[in-house]
């Protein structure tokens, strides 16, 4: 297999608060190859954002702690400058924010702040640069993109500015994007249209993409590969069938029963995971989901967890064995995904 085009090593993002220290990342490892899509999944606090923020050294927080490697074409990004890792930015590894109304500047002409990417990156004339974010523009669906290239954030709809973001975070050809939920707060039919241009974006510049989200079903419809992430680890990894049709992790089921199922007869019951997740300044010993978790036992509690091999390139980290897991999810989570199962 080819080496990754990104590759994240036991990373470790810490914040040093009056209560005490908050571990919101606590020794992820993943790995991105060129032209896939990997989605990270994981309830609100589980530290998907954080960990791709740490990736493009956009956390500056004086009391971040880091620790850990992010090795970008053989050069580690966590041992660089402020300076150096600004040619990376926008050019090697590009991002779409949840909001981009925060994200562009409210002062600046969306076109001129498409420019200004292009000529950080790209030793090009203005008139040049100019023509390029009109074109970018026009290729994410903005109607009258020379008129629309002088406008500013605040005239376009919420679905138009995560467009203009998608030209920006596209204008200079990077090798990953990443996608930070891009269609929080974005009516359904707009969601639809925003991950259908990503994904066909994805092919005419054969981008790698990390899509981070809540959404199941998001996930099902983009990614190739699926890590789960809670309380700050990777508790599964596997390709978009394993994860959906040979789940490994009760939390992983839960996360499977918030989907809603509307092309059955009788749409099943949708349930909600039990509790809430443990203080980050507190972990447990054994599984940071064990409270929450209906099928543990006293080695859950006890046993720290590391990621296991369910199968080829398949990984969990439950103190469940395969047979119970099995029994326990034929039982629980949709029964149509057992019944589908190939």
């Amino acid at each position: 297999m080819a080496d990754p085009l990104l590759d994240i090593r036991n990373l470790k993002v810490a914040f040093r608060t009056d209560d005490g220290l908050v571990r919101a990342v606590d020794g992820v490892s993943l790995s991105l190859y060129e032209g896939e899509t990997l989605g990270i999944v994981g309830e609100s606090g589980s530290g998907k954002s954080v960990t791709m923020m740490s990736v493009m050294r956009l956390i500056t927080d004086p009391n971040a702690q880091f620790d850990g490697e992010v090795i970008y074409k053989g050069t580690n990004l966590m041992g660089m400058s402020q300076d150096q890792i600004r040619s990376i930015r926008g050019a090697g590894i590009s991002m779409i924010f949840q909001d981009p109304m925060t994200s562009l500047n409210p002062v600046y002409k969306v076109g001129w702040q498409i420019e200004e990417q292009i000529r950080e990156h790209e030793h090009v004339s203005r008139p040049a640069a100019r023509d390029r974010a009109v074109e970018l523009l026009t290729a994410v669906g903005i109607p009258n993109a020379r008129e629309r290239a002088d406008a500013y954030p605040h005239q376009f709809s919420g679905g138009m500015r995560q467009r203009v973001m998608i030209a920006m975070a596209v204008s200079c050809n990077p090798d990953v994007l990443i996608a930070d939920e891009p269609t929080t707060a974005l009516d359904v039919t707009i969601q639809a249209q925003i991950l259908s241009l990503i994904k066909k974006l994805k092919q005419d510049f054969g981008t790698a993409v990390v899509l981070i989200t809540h959404d199941m079903g998001v996930v099902a419809d983009m990614a190739d590969r699926i890590a789960v992430m809670y309380a700050g680890r990777i508790i599964e990894q596997g390709t978009q069938r394993e994860l959906f049709y040979d789940p490994q992790h009760p939390y992983t089921w839960g996360l499977l029963g918030s989907i809603a199922r509307l092309d059955r007869p009788r749409p099943r019951r949708l349930t909600a995971i039990p509790g809430l997740p443990p203080s980050l300044m507190q972990l447990p010993v054994g599984c940071a989901f064990g409270e929450r978790c209906a099928h543990r036992f006293e080695r859950c509690r006890e046993t720290p967890l590391l990621l296991d091999r369910a199968g080829p390139g398949h990984l969990d980290a439950c103190h469940l064995s395969a047979q119970q897991k099995q029994d326990v999810r034929d039982r629980t989570i949709h029964p149509e995904l057992v019944e589908e199962r190939p």
